[in-house]
């Protein structure tokens, strides 16, 4: 079964050209139209014909597995429960299943993603294991604190050991059609970013039409962001398929123009092994087998793990695990 082997972390993180942005370009967006019943049509089609079963769906939640960050965004965070999901990141499998699955070695998650105060905690918890530690910042979920504080806070996060920043862009000036502000509020924080890669959440729930979602999203791209995601998990709408097929086909044709690829990650209410499979089917049916790799796909959860590993359990015992079977994070 050569679709369940995982990769190492050497070649699970390999090195993407960093999209360097370019300037703002209005003309490659300000025209764009999206037939909204179209987007739902198309986005409806994936879960209603597309099925994988048996061990092509073993491979293909192992391979979401992979792509998932592992997150914990709580206010009563302690360093022991970062240091609980830091050990689940690195063994999110039991050995039985592991080895009954017939894998190569024990596959771990695309990142631990956890608030600013939490990073130095992260990183000493995953030495060693290849897994990037990601942290949120600018004023995380709002946005809205002062520009200069929302940068101090993506240094800090650097400072302390984060490869991984998502950001958070400021809603109203998509609201308002400002895009140069954004474009210019963006560029600053993937300069501050440095070296860590920058993921701007675009909080879709809050943007209103598929319109905005698509200008928004390129303008991101065109200021430098390395992935687009969906969501903070905090609006009262969060990642759906329609708006993600929107923004996958504007880093499709951001990418046509510039040669860049560019990360997607749709966060905030992917909670089942069949989410996985929705949206990584999304992924290779826009963007091909190239976008199922953790260096351009993540999943933002933290509870589809759980699933993931009941499913994979019944896939080798043919039974469904009680809840006390599950390791907790």
């Amino acid at each position: 079964m050569n679709e369940l082997r995982p990769a190492g972390a050497a070649t699970r993180f390999a090195a993407v050209a960093r999209n360097p942005g370019t300037a703002l370009t209005p003309d490659w967006f300000e025209d764009a139209q999206v037939n909204l019943s179209a987007a739902e049509r198309r986005a409806a089609s994936i879960p209603a014909r597309r099925s994988v079963k048996k061990n092509y769906q073993a491979a293909w939640l192992v391979k979401a597995l992979q792509c998932i960050d592992l997150t914990t965004l709580a206010g009563d965070d302690t360093p022991g429960r970062v240091h609980r999901l830091c050990a689940k990141a690195k063994r999110p499998l039991r050995d039985d299943i592991v080895t009954a699955l017939g894998l190569s070695g024990m596959p771990t998650v695309g990142a631990v993603c956890v608030y600013p105060a939490m990073v130095p905690h992260a990183v000493k918890a995953l030495e060693g294991s290849g897994i990037p530690v990601a942290s949120v910042a600018t004023g995380f979920p709002a946005g809205l604190t002062p520009l200069a504080q929302r940068l101090a806070e993506i240094r800090h996060a650097v400072d302390q050991g984060a490869r991984e920043i998502d950001i958070v862009i400021h809603r109203a000036l998509a609201l308002l059609q400002d895009w140069a502000a954004l474009y210019d509020e963006v560029a600053a924080m993937r300069e501050a970013c440095g070296g860590a890669r920058m993921k701007a959440i675009l909080a879709t729930g809050d943007l209103k039409t598929l319109r905005n979602v698509y200008k928004a999203s390129m303008v991101a791209m065109q200021a430098g962001a390395d992935f687009i995601k969906t969501s903070t998990g905090k609006e009262d709408v969060n990642a759906t398929l329609p708006v993600s097929l929107v923004m996958v086909r504007a880093l499709r044709d951001y990418g046509a123009v510039t040669g860049f690829e560019i990360g997607f990650k749709p966060a905030g209410g992917l909670k089942t092994a069949k989410d996985a499979v929705n949206w990584l089917i999304l992924m290779k049916e826009e963007l091909g087998r190239r976008w199922l790799e953790p260096d351009l796909f993540r999943i933002g959860a933290s509870s589809m793990l759980a699933d993931i590993e009941r499913q994979l359990e019944h896939h080798v015992t043919g039974r469904y695990a009680a809840a006390s079977r599950q390791p907790l994070a």
